[in-house]
């Protein structure tokens, strides 16, 4: 059968109207997120197979600049749901009256340690992200710097020049990081061991990057030895065949959850609340643990190479609440003595 020019063009615009009409019927969902670019397609895609007529339109940033964009629209909010942004940074919204209390169901699932006490919680945790030291061996071996342990190996003068690490008030990664310091080494308003501990590393830092991830290809690459990180960039890097080392500092390890909340002031709470069950699942926990070594429900991530077995064991106490409350004293306290060397944007 022959079809005209005339009914070549119909069939063509029914085809177009009905392509239109399929995806009008799609409900849209803004989720801010500072998710590593190269995990979205995965997570959008496994949500997607759940929930095909579910679109995700993803703001995606790093940690502190997405916080700073939340906090910034609190009397006009845009996002109907935030995911894989630290817990910390959540927790902050939460005391701001910003989040919607919600108990997906999985939620049972998640270990009490990795999500909001409240019932119903104001968040859940996804996995966990921790620092990470990336450690160029060629370079290092050109220039005759050894591999550090602990985190004050780094202030020793043989680093000079060579120790790049993410600004805390931009990334999550430098948050975590400034966090646990002051938390193994003591916080008092500016006087105490953490900050003597990054007055010592601020002689040695070559700059201060906006991304977590930065640091890390920064080593890589070899443009510095040593770039202070989170173990999904440094183990990515790795696996690309980068000559780096990944070191676990002895004293401790930083870290935080990406986590997920439900904005208060979305207009599509049933489409939020599919995606905090899809979040919660065990069928996302094994797409967060092909990144990361630790993921909210136990023993769902499988190990991760040149991620010590222990690792969970050598995280910092963290508590959330000291890091949301305290979180805007820190940073002033901390822009104020190292913003000099953060990179221009």
């Amino acid at each position: 059968m022959r079809f005209s020019t005339l009914s070549k063009s119909l069939i063509l615009t029914g085809l177009l109207a009905f392509a239109a009409a399929a995806s009008a019927q799609k409900t849209q969902l803004l989720v801010y997120t500072a998710l590593e670019t190269d995990q979205l397609k995965a997570y959008q895609e496994g949500f997607n197979k759940a929930y095909p007529d579910i679109e995700l339109k993803w703001v995606r940033d790093s940690t502190g600049v997405i916080t700073a964009k939340l906090l910034a629209e609190k009397a006009n909010p845009q996002a109907d749901a935030v995911m894989g942004v630290a817990a910390s940074s959540l927790a902050l919204m939460d005391k701001q009256g910003m989040l919607i209390p919600y108990a997906p169901l999985n939620l049972d699932a998640i270990m009490s340690q990795y999500r909001d006490k409240k019932q119903p919680p104001a968040w859940f945790g996804m996995d966990v992200w921790g620092a990470t030291v990336c450690f160029n061996t060629v370079e290092a071996q050109k220039k005759n710097i050894p591999k550090p342990q602990s985190w004050q190996d780094l202030t020793k003068p043989v680093y000079k020049g060579q120790v790049v690490m993410p600004n805390p008030a931009s990334s999550g990664t430098g948050y975590f990081d400034v966090v646990a310091w002051l938390t193994l080494f003591g916080d008092k308003e500016g006087k105490g061991g953490g900050w003597k501990f990054m007055d010592g590393l601020h002689d040695n830092i070559a700059q201060y990057t906006h991304s977590g991830s930065k640091p890390c290809n920064m080593a890589a690459s070899g443009e510095f030895v040593v770039g202070i990180s989170f173990e999904y960039r440094a183990n990515t890097n790795k696996a690309k065949g980068a000559p780096i080392d990944l070191i676990f500092p002895k004293e401790g390890l930083g870290w935080d959850l990406e986590a997920f909340a439900i904005h208060k002031g979305t207009k599509k709470l049933d489409a939020a609340k599919k995606l905090a069950d899809w979040a919660s699942s065990k069928d996302a926990m094994l797409l967060y643990g092909k990144n990361f070594a630790i993921t909210a429900q136990p023993g769902v991530a499988a190990p991760l190479a040149n991620v010590p077995k222990d690792y969970e064991a050598r995280l910092v106490k963290l508590d959330f609440n000291y890091a949301a409350e305290q979180r805007e004293r820190i940073l002033k306290e901390w822009t104020a003595r190292y913003d000099g060397k953060t990179e221009k944007r």
